[in-house]
């Protein structure tokens, strides 16, 4: 989901929530309350959304879970509160700065096995494992530039694109160059020969470029 449509979602969230708040009356023995049923719409939808963006162990999730039960109007206003705060992570880039601090320590951990797997001659695990370090920063680099990583198939169903079209999409939108396209062309051409046990046609020497090419791309692009 694009940062545009993150933030058109959140401000359909505000606005039930401002929906839920006017209905607010006030209580003769207690405090002021909400109509209890746009309350419990309004709870069940933003906890939808806040699960699909962070995750149920967030605590984003965890204070929206808490701080939103009953029909007392302050709930709504704490939920509020949090969804303006999530807003504002999404409009200054803070998710993906995030995710991609996360996914950083991802990749180094899968380098240093490729790199403990070449060291041992396994080169076609290696060859796989960097493989699909490298489609998965394609899709990183993708969303940080607003480009869309699925397509719609005959079918009409929402599908990922594979890597070779993300990597022309990302030249198409001059992320990098063409040179770059081409390295990552055969970088995952050698990937799918280990993935389908075509061994023979690559050898060793290759895999620790293909390494090599791979940690400088990622470096290179960001």
């Amino acid at each position: 989901m694009k940062k545009e449509d993150l933030i058109n979602r959140l401000d359909q969230l505000l606005s039930q929530g401002g929906s839920v708040l006017s209905t607010k009356k006030g209580g003769e023995m207690s405090s002021d309350y909400v109509e209890i049923g746009l309350q419990i719409g309004f709870r069940s939808a933003s906890l939808s959304f806040i699960k699909t963006l962070y995750g149920d162990e967030h605590p984003y999730y965890q204070d929206f879970n808490e701080r939103v039960r009953g029909e007392a109007a302050y709930e709504t206003e704490n939920g509020i509160n949090i969804l303006t705060s999530i807003k504002h992570e999404v409009e200054n880039d803070w998710l993906l700065s995030i995710k991609q601090l996360v996914s950083a320590e991802i990749f180094s951990d899968f380098f240093e096995m490729s790199k403990y797997l070449l060291d041992q001659n396994y080169k076609d695990a290696a060859a796989v494992m960097i493989g699909s370090v490298l489609e998965e920063h394609l899709r990183l680099l993708c969303k940080s530039n607003a480009i869309d990583i699925d397509r719609i198939n005959n079918a009409g169903n929402t599908v990922p694109k594979n890597a070779d079209t993300l990597n022309a999409n990302l030249v198409k939108a001059t992320v990098y160059g063409v040179l770059e396209q081409k390295g990552v062309t055969a970088w995952l051409d050698l990937r799918n020969k280990a993935a389908h046990g075509k061994y023979t046609e690559y050898t060793h020497k290759q895999v620790e470029l293909m390494y090599q090419g791979v940690l400088n791309f990622i470096i290179t692009n960001k």
